[in-house]
């Protein structure tokens, strides 16, 4: 039994068997002076108090060894104790350099909750962290990427785990079973059929890790997005379509791409969400709940309904409690 305790202390980290030496050291040194010098360290407590202020190297003085036996006891003390405190603190602050490091270079364990994935590094994934930065101080995201060397990012905001999203071992680093939203972005560095055939083997990934995650997928072949939802995308965010779209509409009517980012940046003031219906509305008409919204300066363009979307639909269009609202709000 002793020999399975030796063992299970050699496991122990080192910065905590460096700790239990000194206090070892500290309380047999202290025990040791009392009973040399009863007079000059008249209480147990008075030589522990000698025996930490001397391996701390402070020397306040107001106790000290006379005869020649406490005085060899004391230079034993200096000799042990005071290497092994800096042992001790030289440990602590390799340790924390070896956390910075890993935080850094992406191989630290995320162990908050409620945190947001992005995965990939481009330009897409850095919009979206910066804008939510700006959004919300206090959320915490994980970039998880692999061509990476370092966190792109200084603050402790923004976790780095470097990996590829589709290995179990890096989701979970980067703590996945305890996130509320994940993004897979398209590798930039993949023509587009190799990209979406890469997002899709992440999400069966993060399916089969969190089932119940909300995962968005960004796509960028059409003929892929069913094969997304297939693999169990909550949503698809489909990147050549709505690209070329805002190109038609910016040739139809010009200047029309500056107004769809204005209402789609959640920072510069108004943009498109969903709200919930209430009981108060259930039954109304869509004319009746535009002009109620208008108080509260928000503009009603649509709803969703199931999958359907409908957008600007009849005055006398009648609106159920299981519709979301599609406003145009700041």
């Amino acid at each position: 039994m002793l020999q399975n305790v030796y063992f299970r202390i050699l496991r122990w980290p080192i910065i905590i068997k460096l700790l239990l030496l000194i206090f070892g050291l500290i309380i047999s040194f202290g025990i040791a002076i009392h009973y040399v010098e009863p007079k000059q360290f008249p209480t147990i407590f008075t030589g522990i108090w000698w025996a930490v202020i001397t391996t701390a190297t402070v020397g306040y003085g107001d106790v000290y060894p006379i005869t020649v036996k406490g005085r060899i006891l004391g230079i034993f003390l200096v000799l042990t104790g005071a290497g092994v405190v800096s042992a001790y603190f030289a440990s602590i602050a390799a340790s924390t350099i070896r956390i910075q490091n890993a935080a850094v270079k992406g191989t630290k364990m995320f162990t908050g909750r409620n945190h947001i994935i992005v995965v990939g590094w481009n330009g897409r994934s850095k919009n979206v962290i910066d804008q939510w930065l700006d959004l919300d101080k206090n959320q915490a995201i994980v970039l998880i990427d692999d061509t990476l060397d370092r966190n792109p990012y200084p603050t402790h905001q923004v976790h780095f785990v470097k990996g590829k999203a589709s290995v179990d071992e890096t989701l979970y680093r980067a703590g996945l079973k305890s996130a509320k939203y994940i993004l897979i972005t398209a590798d930039q560095n993949e023509n587009e059929s190799h990209a979406d055939m890469g997002s899709i083997l992440i999400l069966l990934a993060v399916k089969g890790f969190h089932p119940d995650i909300y995962c968005v997928v960004e796509i960028l072949m059409n003929e892929n997005v069913i094969n997304a939802k297939r693999a169990g995308a909550d949503e698809v965010i489909q990147t050549n379509a709505q690209s070329s779209y805002i190109m038609i509409n910016s040739l139809l009517s010009h200047g029309m791409s500056d107004t769809i980012l204005m209402m789609l940046d959640h920072i510069k003031g108004n943009h498109l969400k969903y709200i919930p219906m209430t009981e108060r509305w259930n039954g109304k008409y869509f004319e009746e709940i535009s002009t109620y919204l208008k108080e509260e300066r928000k503009l009603l363009i649509g709803l969703k309904r199931g999958d359907q979307t409908i957008i600007n639909p009849p005055s006398h269009f009648q609106i159920l409690t299981s519709d979301q609202l599609l406003v145009i709000a700041n």
